[in-house]
């Protein structure tokens, strides 16, 4: 299982950055029949405040369903190197053209063709409440080794993963 550590504040900050920040992760909503629809998003950045950022065209299925119902998943997965990381949150939807500007990346013309100005952006404001993270520190053929030595003894405690909860 490896050792356990639960991280709150700016700990918990300080972990979601380092397992989210730029990275992809899918974020899953809820319709208003109950059920979850779950899509690929890349993090545009995690703030000092622990906010998460993301560009989503205002017509967009997930802004209709946020503003039905806010709560929401974000589950990213780096599984090179075996970070994992699931958050439940609040999502907001947010229209600032100077945090556009300050997140604005060449890339995103493909969703946004008029560029920065584009009419269609909106920002995702993410608010996570709370989560839990798995942290592999030897990387993943280490992991196996260790797993597979562990299963053959009949021993525990040889993964050397880190994981726990996140509150903030």
């Amino acid at each position: 299982m490896g050792e356990v550590k639960n991280l709150k504040g700016k700990a918990a900050i300080e972990k979601i950055k380092e397992l989210a920040e730029e990275k992809m992760c899918l974020l899953c909503t809820q319709r208003k029949d109950g059920s979850l629809v779950s899509r690929p998003m890349s993090t545009a950045q995690v703030d000092d405040q622990g906010f998460i950022w993301f560009f989503s065209p205002k017509d967009s299925g997930k802004n209709k369903e946020i503003s039905q119902n806010p709560i929401i998943y974000l589950m990213y997965m780096e599984a090179g190197k075996q970070h994992y990381l699931t958050l439940r949150s609040k999502a907001m939807i947010v229209y600032d053209k100077n945090k556009v500007e300050q997140l604005w990346n060449p890339f995103l013309k493909a969703w946004f063709t008029e560029g920065k100005d584009d009419p269609n952006i909106s920002l995702l404001k993410i608010d996570p409440e709370e989560g839990h993270y798995w942290d592999e520190k030897d990387g993943k053929l280490v992991s196996m080794i260790k797993t597979g030595i562990a299963a053959l003894t009949g021993t525990k405690g040889l993964d050397g993963s880190l994981q726990g909860d996140i509150k903030l």
